[in-house]
């Protein structure tokens, strides 16, 4: 399911930021906090649609917040397609559970993960994530 698509154009920069968890009260949080900061945000609860619209829109799309753990299709796998698209967008992955380097590892061994954010997180510790993001090179 497509959550929705905010599309604040008062920046100079039309990127957006893709955001993708199975709970829809993460994605509806994630897209209207960072709304609040003139982001614009696709937000999906499902793997697939949003797979379909990054394949779609790859070339404006800066940033990935993904789930690690979701049904029908991982964050891992999901970041893989996404990299296999664009391999220079930016991932920021969540989790509720410890992130695991042996894990890591095994499932995205040669794909960059820019950060992780730990749920639960607050609104500050997500724009501050994303800002900081968002000012890496590539």
């Amino acid at each position: 399911m497509a959550v929705s698509n905010t599309n604040n154009n008062n920046s100079s920069n039309s990127k957006f930021i893709l955001a993708l968890d199975d709970e829809i009260d993460i994605v509806t949080l994630i897209e209207q906090s960072l709304q609040n900061y003139e982001y614009s945000i696709f937000a999906f609860t499902d793997p697939v649609l949003a797979l379909d619209h990054f394949n779609s829109n790859f070339k404006d799309c800066s940033l990935i917040i993904s789930d690690i753990r979701m049904p029908g299709m991982t964050g891992y796998d999901f970041v893989k397609k996404v990299k296999r698209i664009k391999t220079e967008v930016k991932v920021i992955l969540m989790t509720a559970f410890e992130i695991n380097d042996i894990e890591l590892d095994r499932c995205l061994p040669d794909i960059k993960i820019d950060f992780f954010l730990q749920k639960p997180f607050s609104i500050q510790q997500l724009k501050y994530m994303v800002e900081k993001t968002l000012q890496l090179k590539v």
